[in-house]
């Protein structure tokens, strides 16, 4: 029983109610944007601090450095990291190990609690939170805003789902028997998030993760380990146990494939580029001296998402919708609409108020809140401008196409959108992650849904049309993971909208969903008979 004394007795928390989603800030109140305003002057007197690696609760610092850069102003570093190498990964798997024995065995209500006072804090600190990303990443408030409430729901849905696991049982009582069914956690597991939502799918990995029983070895993305370490800091005035969670700024050659393929190494979970996500399954795949089981793979890969268009829709709804999807975050996200494949009766029409749309979306200064910040780095600033380049070749330029000149020389480029794409053309098929829309002419709803389901990938689609059974065939044809009629194809809800897509698009994990813990446990079936 010694073993039980790793974890710090966390204060039992219950739930408050039912899960709801956590609310939007309206910035167009003067109160709430003055207080933004002011945490983004608090969060700028701290940019360039030194953070150290956590491992087993202790503080290490090492030669070599990552510096995470402000990609609205290069010049500014928003936090110097330390760079763990293949060294410490031996490390950070026993520091893991070694907390793993404890945590595993604290009740589910203890673990429940820790996310529940982790919600609290951050809840409490919502407006710096969202000023860090808005530094370290680019975010406009909006979408800063919504990053940090989704880590909120992750945290609040999550902690409400281990205690519905825990109190799981079979199906029937076997007579004469007494059946138990329990999921417990699988052991030490990577947790290796993007730089596109750093907060909520790092946080949200890791507290499924941790929240299970788990321990977990945390390897952010370089260009946003700021923000990791700011909620990691978080988790430990929550009540984190040493070594429940391992901060490892890295490598990803080094350190994270050290990690990805030590025997001990249980599970990953990762959120990514494809190129990078099947290196993982392929890695993990590969058995080691010394391992025991199969290592189990959570990947979330990307797409080339599409929005179906039809005449029968309603038009400024469409042309609203695939604005926000390609556009938001300047494109940077994984369900980011970069194919709008629309109806040849209202083709040109449609591509008129597109591109009448993108002349107003201002491109800026994330910090003053511009519609449009910068793209996250230099590789993919060029890689945009290369993109362009090749659009050029393939189809019609109607709007943007050029870089944005700023005084910090910062990373900016206009929304641009192709249209007279051909469904096969290198715009129509390569992830781009960026502001660039393609525009694909389809000649019927048949051919729309055979174009939509082209590519290798199946994250989100959008369907705008009133006609119900469009719609059905779409609900039946179109296959992505995450569809949606009528509305954008970005901002899936916690709870709601359960996240994850097929194909190439990674393992369908469905994060936010009823099922997303089982990910992170086994089950085990233990009968008893009764004399």
């Amino acid at each position: 029983m010694a073993t039980l004394e790793l974890s710090t007795a966390i204060p039992i928390r219950s739930p408050s109610g039912a899960f709801r989603n956590e609310p939007f800030l309206d910035f167009g109140q003067e109160d709430t944007a003055r207080a933004m305003r002011e945490a983004l002057a608090r969060v700028a007197d701290q940019l360039g601090q030194e953070y150290d690696l956590v491992i087993g609760g202790r503080r290490i610092r090492t030669a070599e450095k990552i510096r995470s850069l402000n990609p609205a102003n290069p010049s500014q570093v928003v936090g110097v990291h330390q760079k763990a190498g293949a060294e410490q990964a031996e490390i950070a798997m026993q520091a893991a190990q070694d907390a793993y024995r404890g945590w595993r065995l604290a009740p589910a209500e203890e673990r429940a609690s820790l996310l529940l006072r982790a919600a609290e804090l951050l809840r409490e600190r919502k407006l710096d939170f969202c000023a860090w990303l808005t530094h370290e990443v680019g975010k406009n408030w909006g979408e800063a805003d919504a990053d940090v409430g989704e880590t909120i729901d992750f945290l609040e849905f999550y902690a409400r789902e281990a205690l519905r696991l825990a109190a799981a049982t079979t199906p029937i009582q076997y007579p004469g028997e007494r059946n138990e069914l329990l999921y417990i956690p699988l052991g030490v597991g990577a947790v290796i998030p993007p730089w596109n939502f750093p907060l909520a799918i790092m946080a949200g990995m890791t507290a499924a993760a941790v929240v299970t029983g788990n321990t977990v070895i945390l390897k952010p993305s370089s260009d946003s380990p700021t923000i990791a370490a700011r909620f990691f800091n978080l988790l430990e005035e929550a009540g984190l146990p040493p070594g429940v969670v391992n901060f490892c700024p890295g490598s990803g050659a080094t350190f994270g494939n050290a990690i990805v393929e030590h025997p001990k190494t249980r599970f990953i979970a990762f959120t990514g580029s494809k190129e990078v996500g099947l290196d993982i399954h392929a890695r993990a795949a590969h058995n080691k001296p010394g391992q025991i089981w199969i290592k189990r793979t959570i990947l979330e890969m990307g797409g080339k998402d599409s929005i179906l268009v039809e005449a029968d829709c309603d038009l400024d709804a469409a042309v609203t919708g695939v604005l926000q999807s390609a556009f938001g975050f300047s494109g940077q996200k994984c369900s980011a609409c970069s194919r709008a494949i629309v109806d040849d009766q209202i083709y040109d029409i449609f591509v008129d108020r597109l591109r009448e749309g993108a002349k107003q979306l201002q491109v800026g200064d994330p910090a003053k809140n511009a519609a449009m910040g910068p793209v996250v780095n230099q590789a993919a600033y060029e890689s945009m401008l290369r993109y362009i380049e090749i659009g050029k070749q393939e189809g019609r330029l109607v709007a943007g196409g050029n870089a944005v000149e700023s005084q910090e020389n910062g990373y900016y480029i206009e929304p641009t959108i192709f249209c007279d794409i051909a469904p096969n053309a290198r715009l129509a098929q390569e992830e781009i992650f960026g502001p660039v829309l393609a525009v694909i002419r389809s000649n019927n709803f048949e051919h729309a849904i055979e174009i939509a389901n082209n590519t290798e990938y199946g994250l989100t689609g959008s369907i705008y049309s009133q006609s119900r059974e469009k719609l059905a065939v779409g609900r039946r044809d179109f296959h992505v993971g995450n569809l949606y009629f009528n509305r954008k194809c970005t901002g899936a809800m916690v709870g709601a909208h359960p996240f994850g897509g097929f194909n190439m698009s990674g393992t369908d994990s469905k994060a936010g969903g009823p099922d997303y813990l089982y990910l992170f446990t086994q089950a085990k079936s233990v009968a008893e008979r009764l004399s």
